[in-house]
């Protein structure tokens, strides 16, 4: 197994966290709350070499993603939770179970390939949205461990997106 593969114990989130991200479930931030909230989780990932010790992220495997904008080209970096298939990551477009997918999600699928920083490491991944059964079986084992991904899908009309995260040697 790899070292920070989905099956291992410490990916495991407690009920005190799970509860917690039940909390956001269905709610609606502003543009500014998301990147208030972001830019807290983003100082602490790097302030702490890839650890996150409070906040809504406390605990979980968080990884930050960075994007290039479909239209603008900008860099953007957004700190998610993941899951690992193999040597693969694997992240949910959940957006907490909004109505739309999120930006960075839109911004993958335009420009596929981006920078990954998960613990003390940074790398270039490749990025591909996976559908039907893998879909399934990847988020359900996603949601396994992070419950609150199968609320947010509940609680929304679209199906969440999985996307796997390939190393780029």
């Amino acid at each position: 197994m790899a070292e920070h593969d989905s099956t291992e114990d410490f990916n495991a989130l407690n009920q005190a966290q799970i509860d917690q991200f039940r909390g956001f479930s269905g709610k609606r931030f502003s543009l500014e709350e998301w990147n208030v909230i972001n830019q807290a989780q983003i100082d602490q990932f790097r302030a702490n070499h890839g650890t996150v010790v409070e906040g809504l992220f406390k605990g979980a495997p968080m990884l930050l993603l960075t994007t290039h904008g479909a239209r603008s080209g900008k860099a953007h970096v957004t700190p998610l939770t993941y899951t690992r298939n193999g040597d693969q990551y694997v992240v949910l477009a959940s957006k907490l179970g909004a109505p739309e997918h999120p930006a960075w999600y839109h911004n993958l699928v335009a420009n596929p390939v981006a920078t990954v920083e998960v613990g003390p490491e940074c790398f270039q991944a490749r990025a591909s949205v996976v559908k039907g059964s893998e879909r399934d079986s990847l988020f359900d084992a996603h949601a396994t461990i992070m419950p609150n991904f199968a609320e947010y899908q509940r609680n929304t009309t679209r199906i969440i997106p999985v996307v796997i995260l390939d190393r780029i040697s």
